[in-house]
């Protein structure tokens, strides 16, 4: 007996990391960031829409994995994540991911990506989004400070959203801030290679930290920032492990994600349940201010958030159509009677 071939309803698209590297090439990085930001901007002022809740993580001393659930009624999608900083000791990617989408009326898959890549466009793509709202006007100097695998892509993205051209770079490692300049180097951008955090700092307008090491630490201390600046805190986030001295908390206005997530994950964890905090969902909407003042230091404590994930996959749903750089796996067992799955199991005896 020969198996019955598959329905149409069994197959969805899968996006393989080799396929994602060809896709964004063909639309372009920059094009790409700037797509993402619009995706994130568009569901951002639709936020009130969505299932929300921290996500859902399992810690251990190495590291953590999480899943990163949402829906807005008509799509469901979620991502699986683990942060890992040791892996890079052992030659492995600190951070790995994959993700779904789904329609909400039937609950079948339509996509299934690597999100690896992905994540990497759209935490640079948030981080962007973010400093077009809230850093000074004619920002065009970011330091860089932890200089691993997401640092290439805040540049990129920072130059896209708000034109960045001026980066000046530090991590307690010179082989990572080496990794950069060689990745930037004929990219256009004017790059220092700096000693310190402090050096670092000097002259620019947005401050990136983007470290990885699981444990509470003091990247930027009060006395080194100035007003005036944003500062985009981005690092690996989880309970027990934060950049920034509270002091400088206590100095900026903080926007958040998601607070009851960042309240766990986030710099806000040293400072009180109280501690007043701007969700970036109502700066989009119109509801809450954000930059106010030349002199105002603007923080964005930025953990990820699964509306961001649900963004870039839906970005990446639109755009594959065109494209043609995915493959149909046969994942849904869709028989003909639905009520007749053990039949199809017979029929496949072959």
């Amino acid at each position: 007996m020969t198996a019955p071939a598959p329905s149409e309803l069994a197959f969805i698209r899968f996006v393989s990391v080799e396929n994602m590297m060809k896709l964004i090439h063909q639309i372009g990085i920059e094009e790409m960031m700037t797509g993402l930001v619009g995706y994130i901007e568009e569901d951002f002022r639709r936020w009130e829409l969505f299932d929300k809740t921290p996500r859902v993580a399992s810690h251990s001393a190495e590291g953590v994995i999480e899943l990163m659930p949402t829906s807005d009624g008509e799509v469901y999608g979620f991502k699986y994540v683990n942060g890992h900083p040791k892996n890079t000791r052992e030659g492995l990617q600190t951070v790995t991911a994959f993700g779904l989408l789904a329609r909400v009326d039937t609950g079948y898959p339509v996509l299934l990506s690597e999100m690896t890549m992905l994540t990497a466009l759209r935490t640079a793509a948030t981080s962007a989004m973010v400093a077009k709202h809230l850093a000074p006007k004619d920002a065009r100097t970011m330091a860089l400070i932890g200089n691993g695998a997401q640092s290439e892509f805040q540049a990129m993205a920072m130059r896209a959203v708000c034109g960045v051209e001026h980066l000046r770079l530090y991590d307690i490692d010179r082989a990572a801030t080496d990794k950069v300049l060689r990745n930037l180097g004929g990219l256009g951008f004017d790059v220092t290679a700096c000693a310190t955090p402090e050096e670092a700092i000097e002259g620019a307008q947005i401050i990136t930290t983007c470290t990885a090491d699981k444990q509470y630490a003091t990247i930027l201390t009060d006395n080194m920032v100035g007003s005036g600046v944003h500062i985009n805190a981005i690092g690996g986030d989880c309970p027990g492990k934060t950049e920034l001295h509270p002091d400088i908390l206590k100095r900026s206005d903080v926007f958040v994600e998601f607070p009851p997530q960042t309240r766990i994950e986030g710099e806000i964890q040293q400072m009180p349940e109280d501690f007043a905090v701007t969700e970036m969902w109502q700066v989009l909407s119109g509801k809450a201010p954000g930059r106010t003042s030349e002199r105002q230091i603007t923080l964005f404590d930025g953990v990820g958030f699964a509306i961001e994930d649900f963004s870039a996959l839906r970005y990446l749903r639109d755009r594959l159509e065109d494209s043609g750089l995915y493959q149909n796996l046969d994942i849904i067992a869709d028989p003909d009677d639905p009520r007749d799955l053990f039949g199809m199991l017979q029929r496949a005896k072959g």
